[in-house]
């Protein structure tokens, strides 16, 4: 057995300062586990152990010396790593000092950096997410929304998502591409079962968990009043199981089922709702397309305003503290007792200035659009919209009453009749009824789509008798015929694929879409194209749809500061005044 060195020798390699610090009394760990105290027993445990109990010994008992001791020992090969250590917090740091210390010098500065980069990017403990089918069948993509948290899945889920795969609906669709992104990730190079597949090996980047499924029994007691049998349970039975099997990590289920989440809170476990799907958390906070100057406007921004005249529009260049608070094709006004009223649009937007263009006035007579005019500031905003050829899409939003159809209507078809500006109006809904559906419908797709138009032969029947004057039954026949022949009825079902050129497409009850099939009749939009889209987000009907997560709600808060893009909340109801008063009382 080698001896070890001299202890000149040993003298010499070490610094004073670390010879003064080993020399203090210090428990260190030897290869055997054993404590020993340095330095009063260094001597016969290297005795007994040889040189490679020295190296352990003298890294663990000394490691200021660590970046001395390490010239000594880089000629070796580096096993002191691999000696058996104690699982305490003590041991741990001490044996990665001892790996700092086998590494050789080149090698030893990466080391550190990474286990700095490593440290610095998990801040805080990382969560467990047990998804529901509901959720995959909701957003196929959810899988990818958790960030750095780690998801798992339960075998019955995969069960169920087996189930819902056939048929031509929405949930059959996302169904099947929840199952190829799941096949993707199993198959995906160097891919483990076991250790958990990465999320962000098919590309998607913002994902930096895993993904575990449920390839063992799991052990775990439900009350009994909760049937073994049912999907639910057995959901419930895995979060608990893994609530015990991970402490003291959080493990969270995620499900759209309210009264799934109701049980599981019941049973003392964390249970939250897909957030993801909701663009806003309050309704309140919808881009209202519409905001009010500062009573103080024309005092503090007067003297600095510029002014011109292009047409028949007025533009004034402002700027001041308000111009970051604007959007492209915001409206804004200006009234004040004694003080000259302004309504504008908000055309361009620079670093510090804005330029306000004044509005054409739809409210006056001489400007009525297919004989209607607007009634108040809101609907007059939305005729300015609607009627500029450089508007593509239009979103309207505002209860019943408040003539979201009617001035659609008006505008599609003073454009299409007298200005030839579209060659017709396409006009489509959402087929969600309120109450029980009456069956099947006899007919072409415009005779299926007939009763869901009521709201387009109600607006017509009114739009022909102020357009046709005294032109008697004949004239007005005639009128609608030909307002007919200019408007077509499409089913939503048909939509994809098409592409609509030089159409005014209105759609409506726009609030029981949902995001992924608004972007489907947007994108049909082809060159001369303009889009409609209303609704009111009080009157949703479709199941599993909010305000924060609808389709409408989406589509105003992405289009927001696009130039060609407008939005209006309208405020105040036009219909009559029982209807105002139910509004506002029921």
């Amino acid at each position: 057995m080698p001896l070890p060195p001299a202890p000149s020798r040993r003298a010499a390699l070490l610094a004073p300062e670390a010879f003064e610090v080993t020399a203090r009394p210090r428990v260190a760990t030897t290869s055997a586990n054993e404590p020993v105290a340095a330095p009063q027993r260094t001597a016969a445990a290297l005795a007994r152990a040889g040189r490679k109990a020295d190296s352990v010994a003298s890294a663990l008992a000394a490691p200021e010396a660590a970046p001395l001791v390490q010239v000594e020992t880089s000629a070796r090969t580096p096993e002191p790593v691999t000696a058996p250590v104690a699982r305490s917090a003590g041991t741990r740091k001490a044996r990665s000092t001892s790996a700092a210390a086998a590494v050789t010098p080149s090698t030893a500065p990466a080391a550190a950096t990474t286990t700095r980069a490593r440290k610095s990017a998990s801040q805080g403990p990382t969560k467990l997410f047990v998804l529901d089918t509901n959720v995959l069948l909701h957003d196929p993509t959810s899988l990818f929304r958790f960030e750095e948290h780690d998801i798992f899945l339960p075998m019955i889920v995969l069960e169920e998502l087996d189930g819902h795969k056939k048929g031509m609906t929405e949930v059959a669709r996302n169904g099947r591409q929840a199952s190829r992104t799941l096949d993707a990730l199993a198959a995906a190079q160097g891919a483990d079962m076991a250790k958990g597949l990465k999320l962000d090996s098919t590309g998607q980047r913002a994902a930096g968990g895993h993904l575990f499924f449920q390839t063992v029994p799991l052990d775990y007691s439900l009350p009994t009043s909760l049937p073994p049998g049912k999907a639910d349970n057995q959901i419930l039975g895995v979060v608990e199981a893994l609530r015990k099997l991970h402490a003291p990590r959080e493990v969270v289920l995620v499900s759209k089922d309210i009264n799934m989440r109701v049980k599981a809170r019941a049973l003392g476990l964390n249970a939250e709702d897909y957030q993801n799907d909701k663009t806003l958390e309050d309704g309140d906070l919808l881009y209202a397309g519409v905001m009010a100057l500062p009573p103080d406007f024309w005092t503090k921004s007067g003297k600095n305003v510029e002014s011109w005249q292009s047409g028949a529009h007025t533009y004034y260049r402002i700027g001041g503290p308000i111009v970051p608070q604007l959007m492209i094709n915001q409206f804004v006004y200006f009234e004040a007792p004694g003080e000259p009223s302004l309504f504008a649009r908000v055309s361009e937007i620079r670093e510090k200035t804005a330029v306000l263009q004044t509005l054409k006035d739809y409210g006056s007579a001489k400007n009525a659009v297919w004989g209607v005019t607007t009634r108040n500031r809101e609907q007059n905003y939305a005729m300015n919209l609607l009627m500029d050829p450089e508007i593509d899409f239009v979103t309207l939003t505002g209860t019943a009453g408040t003539g979201k159809t009617l001035l659609a209507l008006a505008a599609g078809l003073t454009q299409v009749l007298d200005d030839r500006r579209y060659t017709e109006i396409i006009m489509t809904r959402a087929t969600v009824s309120v109450g029980e559906d009456i069956g099947f419908l006899p007919g072409t797709e415009e005779e299926k789509m007939g009763p869901w138009m009521g709201a387009l032969d109600d607006n017509l029947e009114f739009l022909a008798k102020g357009d046709g004057g005294n032109a008697g039954e004949w004239g007005r026949a005639a009128t609608n015929e030909l307002i007919r022949s200019r408007i077509k009825i499409k089913s939503m079902n048909f939509m994809r694929g098409r592409t609509f050129l030089n159409k005014y497409v209105i759609i409506d009850e726009a609030q029981n879409l949902t995001p992924k099939q608004m972007k489907t009749l947007i994108t049909r939009a082809g060159p001369g194209t303009k889009i409609i889209c209303m609704g009111n987000l009080a009157q949703i009907d479709t199941p599993y749809l909010t305000e924060g997560s609808s389709g409408l709600t989406y589509a105003v808060d992405r289009f927001k500061g696009w130039p060609h893009s407008g939005h209006i909340t309208l405020a105040r109801g036009e219909r009559s005044r029982l209807a105002d008063f139910a509004s506002e009382v029921l």
